[in-house]
Order: structure tokens, then sequence, then C-alpha cells
């Protein structure tokens, strides 16, 4: 099978569908994915990061329950996997990380009194670098469930599900609760592993072939897979399933409903004392202002918005 070459500006930008896909209207993400006959990718994530204009003394309560040491500190790095449009992507310098969570975190900071700086980081290793005090946060749009609250706290800030995306008119008739057998793809380290894992056990339970599960290290690089017919199937977040199949142009559509809601959450480590509580309160104020509103809006990734945020809110 010979070479495909699958152009991730149309993957990476534009006024963003929610999850995982960076969101934003007109915002483009520039460069090709070359992808091999054996699936391998030639592309690979990049230390682009971001930074707040320089903050301004606060005030508020958010700021007044920064920790001294993270005060004293001005800048606070944040960790972030820059494959995800349209919540966090590489924009059209090649180097800025942009997206929903980058304005949100951003204004975050800004409540704090502190600036944030994004940087791009494999996903998989963004709550190890909050645990080595690497990162002061983690905003990647995690899942909050409770196997990743033994080891970091989150603040909760949206809600998502996971939804699958096959070639337009589905050629293969893939049924999500009977894709035994076939190759899907997925990202390596979120929550989508673990559903794709089960549901391939249940296969080989039933007697039937396992599901062939294709991990990528970027979700770009999955739903490439897909729209070259190296995999048949993606699972990913709501939102960055529903932008990549708008950014596909034609060659990608939905398949099912979203299913599985479950919080997006800023994750902290568990060391850092009333930290949590300050991103909390920050959330807060966000939303009682308009301009968490008007952020998601921005994005396109309104319908994950949620009216009380808490810390540790899984339920799974």
């Amino acid at each position: 099978m010979g070479e495909v070459l699958y152009n991730v500006k149309n993957l990476n930008h534009g006024s963003r569908k929610w999850r995982r896909i960076s969101a934003g209207t007109g915002v483009l993400l520039v460069g090709a994915l070359l992808l091999s006959a054996c699936g391998s990718s030639a592309s690979s994530s990049t230390n682009a990061s971001a930074s707040t204009p320089a903050a301004t003394n606060s005030t508020s309560t958010a700021a007044s329950l920064v920790p001294a040491p993270i005060k004293a500190l001005g800048t606070i790095k944040i960790g972030t996997d820059a494959s995800y449009a349209p919540n966090e992507f590489v924009g059209t310098d090649g180097t800025t990380v942009e997206g929903m969570d980058v304005d949100l975190g951003n204004a975050i900071a800004k409540e704090l009194g502190l600036t944030a700086k994004f940087v791009n980081s494999p996903f998989d290793s963004i709550i190890p670098a909050l645990q080595s005090g690497k990162y002061q946060l983690g905003m990647s749009s995690f899942t909050d469930n409770k196997a990743r609250e033994k080891v970091v706290d989150f603040a909760t800030y949206f809600t998502a599900g996971t939804t699958w995306a096959v070639q337009t008119g589905n050629p293969l008739k893939v049924n999500i609760d009977s894709a035994c057998g076939l190759k899907i793809a997925v990202q390596t380290g979120t929550v989508q592993v673990d559903d794709i894992n089960a549901r391939s056990t249940a296969c080989t339970k039933a007697g039937k072939r396992a599901i062939t599960i294709e991990k990528y290290q970027l979700q770009t690089d999955a739903t490439t897979a897909v729209v070259s017919g190296k995999d048949v199937a993606m699972l990913a977040d709501s939102p960055v399933t529903g932008y990549a199949v708008s950014q596909a142009a034609g060659k990608l559509q939905l398949l099912g409903t979203s299913y599985g809601d479950a919080p997006y959450g800023v994750a902290v480590p568990k060391d850092s004392g009333t930290f949590k509580d300050a991103i909390l309160a920050a959330i807060k104020t966000l939303i009682s202002n308009g301009t968490y509103t008007a952020i998601l809006t921005k994005w396109g990734v309104q319908t994950g918005a949620i009216s009380t945020p808490v810390i540790n809110g899984a339920t799974s």
C-alpha cells in the first residue's frame, strides 16, 4: 500500500466542535502528516508553549488561596498535549499552543494573579510530570476519574463523552457494539483505551476475534489512520471526534451517539495545599462573570458547559 499524505491543518483548527479537538474559530493548525504503509507517523509532539501577558495583581478570593511558594513563582507551567483540537492544539505559527483549555487556563491564571505558560507534552507524561514537580498544573482535557484521583486532584470545568468515527459511508459496516476483529484507532493514555480494551475482552470471551487496538501518541495520528483507511474506526472525546469529522473534507462521519459523559478537570498535584481550592474558586468566578461561557462559545464547545465545578467529581 502506498503512502497517504493528509493535511493536519484540516484536523486541528477552526470553529471547534468540542472536547479534545482543539476548538476555536478561524484558527489553523499547519503542517502535513505523512503516514506510511505500516502506519507509523512522521509527526511528533513539539515543545511549543504559550504564555499569558504579564499577570496583574489580584485581590480575589481565588488569589488569596494560592500557596506562597506558588505565588512566588509568578509564572506557572501547565502541561498539555496539543494534538486535541479544539481543546488544545498548535497554532499557525507552529509553536504556540491554542484552544479552549488554553484560554480557560489563561483566564484562571489571571484570577490567581499569575501568568500561565502552557508546555506541549505527550498526554501520558503529564500526570507523572505533575507528580515530579515539573508542572504546577495539567490542563489537557483530562477526564476526572477515580484512578487518576489517586495521584492528582481535579477541579472540574467541563463535561464530555466518547464518540466514534468511521470513513464516510461506513464501508465496513462497523458496529460500536460489535467491532470484534477490526482495527480501531485510539490515543495512548486516554480513557478510550480502557473502553476499547474492555470491548476487545468481551469479544474473546464470546469466542470471537479480539479487536486490533492501534494506539497513537497523538490524536491527530489516530484520526489520520482512519481517513487513510489504515484503521476502520476511531474513538475519542466527543468534541474532538466531532471536530475531526467537520474538518475531514467529507472523508469521515460520526458513528452512533456520544456515551459515558464525565467531567474534565484541571489536574493539581496532591501536595499543592490550597492550590486546588484556588483553581476551583477561579473557575467559579469565570462562570459567574460570563468569561467561561464566552470562551466555550468562541470554540464551539458550549454544549459541554457545567454550572457547578467541584473538587474530584469522578463517579467511577
